[in-house]
């Protein structure tokens, strides 16, 4: 079996962080692993309070995984502050990671910053390096592409002067922050054009659409997480990137269209629905 390890934060309420990525790990029919960046008070009304884990625990943590299990893939969640960052960043290329899928939790689509700026910076500037493939939403990559300096190339390719997640070209933003950074982006985002919940996969070979249906169900509680785990998943199980991100994809849809409803506010995905294995091999 191969084996995934989650780099996270734990979430109380079971729907996203940690917590989804073994049950997304699980389902995609690989053993997991996880390491713990923050514990977090929360419910599907919100977060109550965050505790970061010391950094030498946190270090511990890495280390005592690699050094014991031949991990054929890594998922990249919350980071709770620089130091996270920096040792993620050299324990990383200490023990040659594989199949490295990062998920930079740090904006929320709601347009809400997760993460302080002096986080952000050394987060892309460190850390994304060490990464096969990110999976910014389009506030992300937009604030990617501010602090990185190529707004001003965005702008030739928007409908008007401002660009925003409204008018930005979306394969042209994806294109610029794979450019830039080295390595495979996946912006998520619905198309402003469409009623279709659509991704742009940008590779060095170029850029892959991948469209969804829209999904009529507001329990979305920690679908990045239960993205970038199950792409991770599929490429431990030696799936290339566009396939490992469309079956992703379609695990994500199941999950939705499943209904499952749970607590008072946006809940969770049901990470098990797959009960036939449809998504193991």
């Amino acid at each position: 079996m191969k084996k995934v390890l989650t780099i996270a934060g734990s979430d109380s309420s079971g729907g996203a962080g940690i917590q989804a990525d073994i049950k997304t790990m699980i389902t995609n029919g690989v053993y997991a692993s996880s390491v713990i960046s923050a514990i977090t008070a929360q419910n599907t009304l919100g977060v109550k309070s965050i505790q970061e884990v010391r950094p030498d625990v946190f270090r511990d943590q890495i280390t005592a995984v690699f050094e014991d299990i031949c991990v054929d893939a890594t998922k990249i969640g919350m980071m709770a502050s620089v130091e996270q960052i920096k040792i993620t960043a050299e324990l990383l290329k200490k023990y040659e990671a594989r199949n490295v899928v990062l998920d930079p939790v740090m904006i929320a689509t709601s347009g809400a910053r997760l993460l302080p700026r002096e986080c952000i910076k050394v987060l892309w500037q460190e850390l994304f390096v060490c990464a096969d493939l990110i999976t910014p939403n389009v506030p992300e990559a937009i604030y990617l592409a501010e602090e990185m300096g190529f707004m001003e190339e965005l702008k030739k390719y928007s409908s008007d002067s401002s660009v925003d997640e409204i008018n930005v070209d979306y394969e042209v933003l994806a294109t610029k922050l794979r450019d830039k950074i080295g390595v495979d982006v996946l912006l998520k985002g619905g198309h402003r054009d469409s009623d279709m919940a659509t991704d742009i996969l940008a590779t060095v070979e170029g850029c892959t659409i991948f469209y969804g249906e829209t999904i009529d169900n507001p329990n979305t509680h920690g679908t990045g997480c239960t993205l970038s785990s199950a792409i991770a998943s599929n490429l431990a199980k030696g799936y290339d990137m566009q396939t490992s991100v469309k079956r992703s994809k379609e695990y994500i849809e199941g999950a939705l269209k499943s209904g499952l409803d749970i607590g008072k506010g946006n809940g969770p995905l049901n990470h098990g629905f797959d009960l036939d294995g449809k998504y193991i091999n």
